[in-house]
């Protein structure tokens, strides 16, 4: 597998990891809307970065040819545990 295959099969790893992280950062400036609005603008301007990185990576996606299925390697999540 050459390097531009390799990234076609990381890219939607890295594209769906990267939109977890918004999702995560979103909840997590909602519970401190009250508490830390520094902070809670801080996460959401985290959040807008992330957006324009996501953007970027389905572009490169798209100009790599499209997503590729590593073959023998099922698909995997990362998951991560907010605390309460």
């Amino acid at each position: 597998m050459n390097n531009l295959d390799k990234v076609r099969v990381l890219l939607p790893h890295w594209l769906e990891h990267n939109q977890g992280h918004s999702t995560e950062f979103l909840q997590w400036a909602d519970k401190l809307a009250a508490e830390s609005p520094e902070t809670t603008a801080l996460l959401r301007s985290a959040v807008e970065a992330l957006q324009a990185a996501q953007h970027a990576l389905t572009e490169a996606l798209h100009k790599a040819g499209g997503p590729l299925a590593a073959p023998g390697h099922e698909h995997h999540h990362h998951h991560h545990s907010t605390p309460r």
